[in-house]
């Protein structure tokens, strides 16, 4: 027996040990012990050398249901048992995505933009605009949040109509925020007493003192367009000129093939797995991690992009070589679906009330997110726990650390792969009205802008410093 506790003291020490080398301090570790002795509990008799990541996936799968677990700690949970399967020796490190728990297992904020909205009652009710609030830095926000204090009603009129015509809710978030701007640049007077000239001062303030971008100072006019036509019944046509920001013409940043393949081969896991999508099938970023099982159709091999930008259904091609991970990662994700079931959970966000027309419609195996998070959430405004999607911060950070480690000297992050998905169709010879399709651009022109790598060196002219 006393042997036993030696050996038990010996290995803990070891464990200290591995996390101080980790830059884990003392005061710490004690903590990641007590998370790791809870992993090692849940399967007595059995030693921690022998197991596998079915093991890992059910222990953090049911931890990742308690509501009151803040994702810092079950990050620190994560790390503990990688660093238990470390010390212990187990073989079969290399199978468990540990990135996947501890990056990509943080729940979605209230104000995130899968969560946020919420249909307007048939009443023409709705919740307070506070419910969707942008998040403002340092004393703009208690200066935006006086306006909203002092003018609640028309700002809510404003929500309504908003959501009326099904704009998205990053639209939404912004709108309000800029016409919140506007009415603390007036010195917080009613809207209704403002007019053309009070609009003119304030895109004049954002072009010259602010030094905004133009597409900046336009989004803020169609906002205060938006705001006084169908909230205030008003025109601005009488704008006139105004100083305007100079908008300048800026290329995409396009990978090289060969810098693809490292960024790839530097990634691996789910976030390996969405990264390959988003380069193979020029999905953007949201929708690839709002992407549901039944929108994946192998047999066609082809995946359904739903209510993509605009408003607009797509379908892009599945890429042959992503056809088993995916299969595999819907596998994992169906096993943890039963455990959520069997755990009395199992539901999903579902969005223009459809759970209200398809009561069971939550729960199906179909509608659920193919890049699930590992932890459950209580949706702030119904109450219902619910397993959302992965954060999209999780995949962001993932591609620019896969980035630096393969050594690519360009501006890259998630986005740039739909860019290099684009232009390296237009090199192998597709036509431009293909690529537009794919895209899901609602204009050619906007497509055109990948065509710049076609034209090397300023439209394939030879420099003639290498003709000497």
């Amino acid at each position: 027996m006393a042997i036993d506790e030696q050996s038990v003291a010996r290995f803990w020490d070891r464990y200290i040990a591995s996390l101080q080398k980790q830059g884990v301090s003392q005061k710490i570790a004690r903590w990641y012990v007590i998370r790791a002795e809870a992993y090692i509990k849940a399967y007595p008799g059995r030693r921690v050398a022998a197991h596998g990541p079915e093991e890992v996936t059910s222990f953090l799968g049911k931890l990742g249901q308690q509501e009151r677990l803040e994702d810092w700690q079950f990050a620190q949970a994560v790390g503990a048992i990688q660093n238990l399967w470390q010390v212990a020796g187990n073989p079969r490190m290399g199978e468990v995505d540990w990135n996947y728990w501890r990056e990509l297992s943080f729940r979605l904020d209230t104000n995130h933009a899968t969560l946020a909205r919420e249909p307007v009652s048939q009443s023409g009710s709705t919740e307070p605009v506070s419910g969707v609030r942008h998040k403002e830095k340092n004393n703009g926000a208690s200066r935006l949040d006086k306006v909203r204090a002092s003018h609640e009603a028309v700002l809510e009129r404003l929500l309504i109509e908003i959501r009326r015509r099904h704009y998205s809710i990053r639209t939404e978030q912004a709108y309000e925020a800029w016409v919140c701007r506007f009415i603390a640049f007036c010195g917080n007077q009613c809207p209704e007493g403002l007019g053309a000239a009070h609009v003119v001062r304030f895109l004049e303030d954002l072009a010259v003192r602010g030094n905004v971008a133009a597409s900046t100072q336009s989004q803020a006019l169609n906002a205060l367009v938006f705001f006084y036509r169908e909230v205030l019944n008003e025109s601005l046509e009488e704008l006139g000129d105004f100083a305007r920001a100079k908008r300048p013409k800026r290329l995409p940043v396009v990978l090289e093939r060969s810098e693809v393949r490292r960024l790839l081969q530097s990634m691996e896991g789910v976030s390996g797995l969405m990264a390959a999508l988003l380069y193979g099938t020029g999905m953007r970023l949201m929708e690839c991690v709002r992407l549901r099982v039944q929108d994946v159709d192998f047999s066609y091999r082809q995946l359904v992009i739903r209510d993509g930008k605009g408003q607009k259904d797509r379908v892009v091609p599945l890429p042959q070589r992503l056809e088993e991970p995916l299969r595999e990662q819907l596998a994992r994700v169906e096993r943890l679906h039963q455990e959520d079931k069997e755990s009395g959970f199992g539901e999903v966000f579902l969005p223009d009330a459809l759970s209200k027309k398809w009561p069971n419609a939550p729960t199906e195996w179909i509608w659920q997110y193919a890049f699930p998070s590992g932890r459950l959430s209580v949706d702030p405004r119904s109450g219902k726990t619910r397993r959302h999607h992965i954060h999209e911060n999780g995949l962001q950070k993932a591609v620019k650390a896969a980035a630096l480690s393969a050594g690519i000297t360009k501006k890259v992050n998630c986005h740039c792969l739909r860019h290099s998905f684009a232009t390296h169709l237009l090199e192998s010879g597709y036509d431009i009205r293909t690529v537009q399709e794919l895209l899901g651009h609602a204009d050619v022109s906007t497509t055109m802008i990948y065509t710049h790598v076609l034209n090397r060196g300023g439209r394939g002219v030879a420099s003639p410093l290498d003709g000497l």
